[in-house]
């Protein structure tokens, strides 16, 4: 009986990780770029059970009365890094990364205190300019190129698809752009931006680089919805069990053990 509390308990913990999850993915249905996470559950591994204060009982000293499963639990949140939809804003500081399986990104650069600059990596190609000219995201952090921080004098320049930057038919910088072999080794590290590890391998960009064109969230809101309702019902479902093994339990600690 105590066992079904705890494995009810624990699926309404795991269901609740997951409410989260998409809770977030709905959030961001409309934030450039975004990519949708997933949870996915494992099962619980096997508790050793003992008994509390019970160790020196002569026909089981070590206490042990068993193993205990409790259900599932999230084992990992993925990240789904392929392509959103692509959409055409007439910005000409818009920019989006085409046919490349959601692997490539723009490379952005953080300023540290000390003057150096720590690279991450975002989808999101909606950048603005800044007032000393370089390209920046809207939250403000440098947009790199090959040459390090671009910074143009003015709106007069295009972007090949390689993304190289053009003024006046020139070539001035280009894009740097990232592509990684495989992208589960990245982590989000918030403000819609991921970094590399140990595991991630970089590859050659394959894709295209579209000015005037911004990459959509990759959540598709229906299946998210659906989602959260599935999830609302299982968290209920193990609710009601929670409440009726409590219920059970009660009868037995007051009627079944009642001495009469």
């Amino acid at each position: 009986m105590i066992r079904g509390l705890y494995a009810s308990g624990w699926s309404m913990i795991a269901n609740g990780r997951k409410m989260d999850v998409i809770a977030n993915n709905i959030a961001n249905v409309n934030t450039n770029g975004y990519k949708k996470d997933s949870v996915i559950f494992e099962s619980f591994p096997e508790l050793l059970v003992k008994r509390v204060n019970d160790y020196r009982s002569i026909a089981n000293p070590s206490g042990l009365i068993g193993t205990m499963e409790i259900s599932s639990d999230v084992g990992e949140v993925f990240t789904y890094y392929q392509q959103g939809k692509v959409t055409r804003t007439g910005n000409r500081l818009d920019f989006a990364i085409h046919h490349d399986t959601g692997s490539s990104f723009f490379t952005i650069g953080v300023q540290e205190p000390d003057g150096g600059i720590n690279e991450f990596y975002t989808r999101d190609g909606a950048f603005t300019v800044n007032p000393d000219g370089f390209l920046v995201t809207r939250e403000g952090y440098l947009v790199m190129g090959q040459n390090g921080p671009i910074q143009l004098q003015n709106n007069q320049f295009t972007v090949l698809e390689d993304g190289s930057i053009v003024v006046n038919g020139e070539a001035v910088d280009r894009f740097l752009i990232r592509s990684f072999a495989n992208t589960d080794s990245l982590r989000e590290v918030g403000m819609n931006l991921v970094s590399t590890t140990e595991q991630t391998q970089e590859q050659q960009f394959n894709g295209k680089v579209l000015q005037e064109f911004v990459e959509e969230s990759n959540v598709n809101i229906i299946r998210e919805m659906v989602d959260m309702i599935t999830v609302l019902r299982a968290y209920e479902a193990n609710q009601k069990m929670v409440q009726i093994q409590d219920g059970t339990l009660e009868k037995a600690v007051n009627e079944v053990g009642a001495v009469r």
